[in-house]
């Protein structure tokens, strides 16, 4: 053979063996990352890294949910606190059982009518600075939900979180842009001091140590939830409200208890859907959202077919006329919950849906919007035992208050701003016209925060998921959970999916970039007035599947990432 034929052979061998070579299949831009053990998503990866590590550590989910929750202060300040609270989901695998944990702020017992006619009359005061803040329960609601059912000592836990700040963090672009926009931080010597170096907020690279923390974590760590709640942060507590005239008392703190409660649930095509009960109002929206999307099949429609999102519009719409006609504090107010997530009011609300026309909002009755604020953060924990937290918590606007407590680092939030001051008056069609949620003392303000977990057809953990976002959050749930249920995407491709909003009783449906042309012309035509909208929300979301456990951290939000524990 001569030796151009030997070349030939060679290369026809070659180009069969590189034909039956068969190419790693990706059919989908968006891929969750795939583990087999405990898994952490957050808003930020840092935090998830923590997280993973207290797991690493023989740490349960709890154990994990308490680090990333105090980790989430150093690494995303504009959400992440300790001077805030939210709503939590602990699921139990050994027991089967899922627990709803209330930390949400409340207002200060003290409040007289004087006082509410002032918040009332005076916007930007309790929007920013001391009055604007509710007593805080993040403490409280992460270390006694670790206290029935965490595995680590609180010491333990809290020493990587410790290195953390002492180490500092960098600066990110997102962080540095996020400081300048929170205007309210400047008018705070104490946050001033923190965020800005020589008139300007601390730039992207900069190295940022938070010794402030240090001390607080580390009094926490010895003290527990009693440094926070009576003790040596307490008392800066105290003293800086008194010296600026804040409402929050020394008993305030010493009588704030998380409430540990029964989930509200629905559900969903054979799926259970748990979620968080009120105040949690966005839980109402979503559960009732569901009810009625029921009613319809989606056998023959697409995810971003016109004819569904115009179902989808319609459900929220009805979600959230209700969260504002019903909605708040449980202890104060009848909250009808049951009746507003059955399948009888879902049923009667979903027949008088037009399929091709858009329900005008002065048609159905009327209660609305009031302002609240986007930055929030959620985190979705499971641990190699099937333990699970889902997780959302809030300072209210971004960087909240702007108040920060001399000598500790702790931002507080501005939830005053979340109670209804317009309750009463047939003038208002306005959610602030909710008796419901009228300001009293010692109340808890509604809420849009919606932790949810979700179990399959045959009662198996299915989903972990929530979001920051304000009104937008449970439209941004709602859209994941039906592209994971009704259209089979993966959790990266659901979570990716462009989204919608519609609230009530405004005229226009809100749309991210991304839908074609032709939806958009077809939606017109139903009646909808579209608006086009800033990305909505940040889900961070597990998804258990035949794969493993599959974690997608949100890419509408820099930094966020999943960790995974090692088996």
């Amino acid at each position: 053979m001569t030796l151009r034929n030997i070349f030939l052979s060679l290369l026809f061998v070659t180009s069969y063996a590189w034909g039956q070579v068969r190419y790693i299949d990706y059919p989908s831009p968006f891929h969750p990352t795939i583990g087999t053990s405990g898994m952490v998503v957050s808003q930020n990866q840092a935090s998830s890294d923590i997280g993973v590590e207290i797991l690493n550590m023989g740490g349960n989910a709890i154990d994990a949910a308490v680090a990333v929750g105090f980790s989430l202060a150093i690494t995303l300040p504009r959400a992440g606190n300790l001077g805030g609270g939210g709503f939590m989901l602990v699921y139990l695998n050994d027991e089967k059982k899922t627990i709803a944990v209330d930390f949400r702020s409340a207002a200060p017992k003290n409040l007289s009518k004087k006082d509410f006619l002032y918040l009332k009359n005076n916007y930007d005061q309790r929007r920013y600075g001391y009055k604007a803040s509710g007593v805080p329960g993040t403490v409280a609601g992460l270390l006694q939900t670790h206290d029935r059912y965490g595995k680590l000592p609180l010491k333990k836990i809290l020493q990587p979180v410790i290195r953390q700040a002492q180490n500092g963090i960098v600066v990110s672009y997102d962080l540095n842009q996020a400081i300048g926009s929170a205007n309210q931080i400047s008018l705070d010597s104490e946050s001033k001091n923190i965020y800005y170096k020589n008139g300007s907020p601390v730039e992207e690279h900069f190295l940022m140590k938070r010794p402030d923390l240090v001390w607080t974590f580390s009094e926490i760590a010895r003290n527990g939830e009693e440094a926070f709640y009576t003790g040596s942060i307490a008392k800066k507590m105290i003293q800086a409200m008194q010296e600026n005239s804040g409402y929050i008392t020394a008993k305030d703190l010493q009588e704030y208890e998380p409430r540990f409660a029964e989930p509200i649930k629905t559900t969903y095509r054979n799926h259970q859907i748990f979620a968080h009960p009120p105040p949690a109002g966005g839980a109402a929206v979503l559960l009732e959202g569901l009810n009625i999307l029921e009613n319809f099949s989606t056998d023959e429609i697409g995810p971003n077919s016109a004819r569904f999102l115009h179902l989808f519009a319609e459900a929220l719409q009805r979600g959230h006329m209700d969260r504002s006609r019903f909605m708040g504090d449980p202890q104060f107010y009848d909250v009808p919950i049951n009746k507003i997530i059955s399948k009888e009011r879902a049923n009667s609300l979903a027949k008088k849906i037009n399929l091709e026309e858009a329900t005008p909002p002065n048609t159905l009755n009327p209660d609305s919007l009031f302002q609240e604020g986007e930055n929030t953060t959620h985190y979705s924990i499971i641990d190699q035992n099937g333990n699970v937290v889902s997780n959302t918590y809030t300072l209210g606007y971004s960087f909240g208050s702007g108040v920060t407590i001399p000598g500790t680092g702790i931002l507080l939030d501005n939830q005053m701003n979340n109670f209804a001051y317009q309750y009463g008056n047939p003038e208002v069609i306005d959610r602030s016209a909710s008796i419901g949620n009228r300001l009293e003392p010692g109340k808890r303000p509604m809420s849009t925060m919606t932790p949810v977990i979700i179990f399959d057809e045959n009662n198996e953990l299915k989903l972990i998921t929530g979001s920051p976002g304000g009104a937008l959050i449970p439209a941004a749930v709602l859209r994941v959970i039906t592209g994971i249920i009704d259209f089979n995407l993966n959790l990266g491709e659901a979570t990716m999916l462009p989204r919608i909003h519609k609230d009530w009783p405004y005229k226009n449906l809100r749309l991210e970039k991304g839908f074609s042309q032709d939806t958009i012309q077809i939606l017109e035509s139903y009646g909808h007035e579209l608006e086009e909208s800033k990305t909505m929300g940040s889900t961070q979301s597990i998804l258990i599947s035949t794969k493993g456990k599959e974690g997608f951290a949100d890419l509408r939000r820099p930094n966020a990432g999943v960790a995974i524990q090692i088996d």
